[in-house]
């Protein structure tokens, strides 16, 4: 099996996973596996954060862990520490990009307008995070995108939900989408692991439909 090259090569859906209590963070980790889905996303919104990363590059070492909500320069040094394999920010300058690219690790830049999509460009970066996805102007605005500038390609997240997800996936430009559907809230309050496993599957399974061919393209 050739391995990704890419993070939105991983998996259909990045779980996007918000761990209040570090106990938690390696029962999701398993369950998501169990599900189907070998990567999570730990949002660094917590005290537990950095402590739960840690727990699943340690304990759950068949599922790739990574950083999110890098908004500060010092945040990628303290993920890598913890053991993270990748890092996403919900937005981009200059300075916090500097510092995810001297952590050593992938990571998605977030975008929301065309200008910060070409400026990633310019910057060599091809794989980014749209975000805030829907409120941002959803699938439409990705669609409209895609012929200005081809060479982008987006993990949209942020408004994403099992209803929406597959609308994201079948567009040429995207490929993956985050969501915090997968764990939700009450269900890890409950310690409901078999129901993380099972929306994770489902999610494994999202179609990846032929995207339809553009203008211009050989039929």
């Amino acid at each position: 099996m050739r391995e990704p090259t890419s993070l939105l090569d991983i998996a259909p859906v990045i779980p996007v996973v918000v761990v209040h209590d570090a106990a938690d963070a390696v029962p999701i980790a398993k369950a998501l596996v169990d599900g189907g889905l070998p990567i999570i996303e730990l949002t660094l919104r917590t005290p537990a954060a950095l402590s739960a990363i840690e727990r699943i590059a340690c304990d759950v070492p068949e599922i790739i862990v990574g950083a999110g909500t890098i908004v500060e320069t010092a945040q990628p040094k303290h993920a890598l520490a913890a053991g993270a394999q990748f890092l996403v920010s919900p937005g981009s300058t200059a300075d916090l990009r500097a510092a995810m690219r001297d952590a050593g690790l992938p990571h998605l830049p977030g975008v929301a307008t065309v200008s910060e999509v070409m400026t990633l460009l310019e910057d060599d970066y091809t794989d980014m995070k749209f975000f805030p996805a829907e409120a941002a102007g959803g699938t439409p605005y990705l669609r409209a995108i895609h012929s200005p500038v081809p060479a982008a390609r987006f993990c949209p997240t942020g408004g994403i939900t099992p209803k929406n997800s597959a609308a994201y996936l079948q567009i040429p430009n995207v490929g993956c989408v985050g969501g915090s559907w997968l764990t939700p809230a009450d269900v890890v309050e409950r310690r409901d692991w078999a129901r993380i496993s099972g929306l994770a599957a489902v999610a494994h399974e999202l179609a990846r439909p032929t995207p339809e061919p553009l203008s211009g393209d050989i039929q």
